[in-house]
């Protein structure tokens, strides 16, 4: 889908991979309309963007049905239509094991990561259907395929994204609407401090060695798999490479995975 002159609405537009997404999708020629659940954070994109009135910030908690369910109509009241979707909002968990997980944790992260998008989808797939041509774009992860001690909730959540996205896929085939999965790997975001996570000492793991993607290049990567309406779009060497270690040698890439991370667990 062309993004030029088209009205994409983005989730988590107020940092990270999210806001780089508005930014980039600004500078494509897309009207925007940029939801985070922290109306200061949505400020500071539109002060970066200076986009006018092709940026439209909504300060909106996706967990919120009844709210979600009210912003198709302001969105379309402001840009006029919509004609994409992506879902990049979401939270990581404390580094700890699923035994000394809190419920409430867990039902947040759960709420966020797959409720939230549910909500997102089931509110605006009926006016994409009304679309000439639209996309929606969903955020997994690589722990959404790739089991990643001390995230196993997290992971959880994102593998029920991926399996979310290409149900509705396999749904829409015959229609007007293009649907993409997203597997970032690591990306240079403050995605633990917007989740309020603190990281552990992280003992023998050389932080160093560990290679990221900019929340540039993933936007950008992120859009351009759009534009090629690619099913699956992988963020970062590191998550290309282990989609295809898992599929090939799953025991082996987990093993891998938890000799990388132990040391963020205790006990």
């Amino acid at each position: 889908m062309d993004l030029a002159h088209k009205v994409i609405v983005v989730t988590g537009g107020g940092n990270g991979i999210g806001r780089e997404v508005v930014l980039e999708l600004l500078g494509r020629g897309a009207r925007v309309a940029a939801v985070d659940i922290r109306e200061e954070s949505l400020a500071e994109t539109a002060g970066i963007a200076r986009a006018g009135d092709r940026l439209v910030n909504f300060a909106v908690d996706i967990t919120d049905r009844t709210a979600t369910e009210a912003l198709p109509e302001k969105v379309t009241a402001a840009h006029g239509s919509v004609d994409g979707l992506i879902n990049v909002a979401g939270i990581i968990q404390p580094f700890v094991k699923l035994n000394d997980l809190d419920y409430d944790v867990i039902a947040r992260v759960l709420d966020v990561n797959l409720y939230g998008t549910i909500h997102m989808v089931k509110a605006f797939l009926p006016h994409l259907l009304e679309r000439p041509v639209a996309h929606i774009a969903n955020v997994s992860s690589m722990g959404g395929f790739l089991p990643v001690p001390g995230q196993t909730v997290y992971g959880a959540s994102k593998a029920a994204v991926k399996l979310l996205t290409e149900g509705l896929y396999a749904e829409l085939l015959d229609t007007n609407i293009g649907v993409s999965v997203v597997f970032p790997g690591a990306v240079a975001t403050e995605i633990t401090s917007h989740s309020g996570v603190e990281i552990p000492a992280m003992g023998s793991v050389d932080q160093n060695k560990i290679r990221t993607t900019t929340p540039e290049d993933a936007a950008r990567i992120i859009l351009d798999g759009i534009v090629n309406d690619d099913f699956q779009i992988f963020v970062g060497r590191d998550a290309r490479t282990m989609n295809l270690l898992n599929r090939v040698a799953p025991r082996r890439s987990t093993h891998l995975i938890y000799k990388q991370m132990k040391d963020l667990l205790s006990g």
